[in-house]
This record gives C-alpha cells, structure tokens and sequence, in this order.
C-alpha cells in the first residue's frame, strides 16, 4: 500500500524565491507544480500499479488533501482502491465573536495569493458563484474551506479532528482584535477559566459547524482509522459533545 503524507506549517505552502529586479522581490508559489512533481516521482516507482493508496496530512497538509484527494485518485488505476484522510486539516469559515468573518478574509487573501482558485473543485465553484434563496453571498474562494470543499470529494474520506482547539479559538473565533481588553485570555489558555456565557459560545461557534457524529467512545483513534480504512464498519465518532471534556474520553487519543 503506497501512502502519501502531505505536510504543513501553519497554511505556508512551499515557496521558492526568484531573486530581485529593480529591487522587487518576486515570489513564485510552486505548491501545485511541486505537487505534481511528487506524485510523477512516485508513479513508475509503483504508484502508478498500486492497489491500495491512502493521502494524508496534518494541520496544513491536512487541509491540502481536501484539495488535492481526487486528482491523486486520478493518477491510479481504475481498479484501486484510493482513501484520504485529515489529521487537524479542518479550518472553519466561522464569524468571530464580533461577528465579523474575518479568518475569511484571511483566506480569501490567501487563495488570491496563490492563485489557487483555480484549482479548486469546479461543482464547489460553481455552487457558491451563486446567491441562494436567503440572500446569502457565496464566493468560489470558500471553496478552499474544508466544510465546503468535503461534500464534492468522490473518494472515501477520513477525518480526525479536535472541535476546540488552540488556533481556531485563537484566530477564527476570538483573534486579539476583538478582545482588547483580554477578557477571553484566560479561557483561550485555560478552559476551566472559561465561564458559562463563554463556553455556550465555544460549543455553539465550533461545535454545530462540524457534522454531529455518533457518541462513541471505546475505540482509540488507531482502531478508528483502521475500521474505517479496512471497511470493518462505519466510523463515526465523537469524544465528547460539549465543552469542556470531562476527560473520560482522554485516554483514547493514545495508539
């Protein structure tokens, strides 16, 4: 079985650097030629007869596989079996506590920067080109959202991934602009700091964002991932359904 490991630091794509003229600095992104690169290596090393493959990443690379888990399939052969799974890869389009999208905004300068709409998934694209029924804005850049992107990847996929954690409470739902007086310090550092009002924004904020999976909790995460890769059974699951964890579930993060 070929696997392939995407990573990422804090959503910095690889950048290679093309010298100044008259004192400008260009900047190439090669993210989707390196990409491509890889995977050409890989193929007449047996990638190209596998039966089984599975793309996978963590944090950044996590989020990559959303967006690169079909053209790998399409490097394989028809008969194999191709799966993709995200470690920590899932960034939410969420409004922060003043209500303002602004990690959207980021994204959006991201997307412009790399020029990567244009590999984004076309269906995604295309469904939020349009303005729905409510008046709701969509914009084809949202596409590089994991919440978006996810319903138009055709191949089996996986996902692992904490509701609250550290970067999205600090940089989606509560980044320093909104809190200047640092009332939300103590909770983004400490959850048994937070207080009820801030916890009920916390569950409702992250929580109802992501799919409300089965209670399930006797497997470790091993035995998880190895169910559903294996198809031994549907794999669906939740340590815990609000905040704060009550810890019980703690102990199957290990193997």
């Amino acid at each position: 079985m070929f696997q392939i490991f995407i990573i990422g630091i804090e959503l910095r794509l690889i950048i290679a650097m093309e010298g100044h003229f008259l004192g400008t600095l260009c900047i190439k992104m090669g993210g989707q030629r390196i990409w491509k690169a890889i995977v050409d290596d890989l193929l007449p090393k047996g990638l190209n007869v596998a039966d089984k493959a599975l793309l996978s990443g963590c944090s950044a690379g996590g989020l990559a596989t959303f967006l690169h888990c079909d053209n790998f399939t399409s490097y394989l052969p028809k008969t194999a079996t191709v799966k993709c799974m995200s470690d920590a890869g899932v960034f939410l389009d969420i409004m922060d506590i003043n209500l303002n999208y602004k990690a959207r905004e980021f994204f959006r300068k991201l997307v412009v920067l790399q020029g990567a709409e244009q590999f984004l998934n076309e269906n995604c694209t295309t469904s939020r080109s349009l303005v729905n029924l409510h008046g709701e804005q969509k914009f084809p850049y949202q596409c590089f959202f994991p919440q978006y992107a996810l319903p138009y990847v055709k191949a089996p996929y996986f996902i692992l991934n904490t509701v609250y954690d550290d970067y999205q409470i600090g940089h989606h739902l509560v980044p320093p602009y909104t809190d200047p007086n640092k009332v939300w310090e103590q909770c983004k550092n400490n959850h048994t700091a937070c207080n009820q009002h801030q916890l009920n924004i916390l569950q409702d904020s992250l929580l109802t964002v992501l799919i409300k999976a089965l209670n399930m909790n006797l497997q470790t995460i091993a035995e998880a991932v190895g169910d559903w890769y294996f198809e031994r059974r549907e794999t669906k699951l939740v340590g815990c359904d609000k905040y704060p964890c009550d810890g019980s579930s703690c102990h199957n993060t290990k193997g």
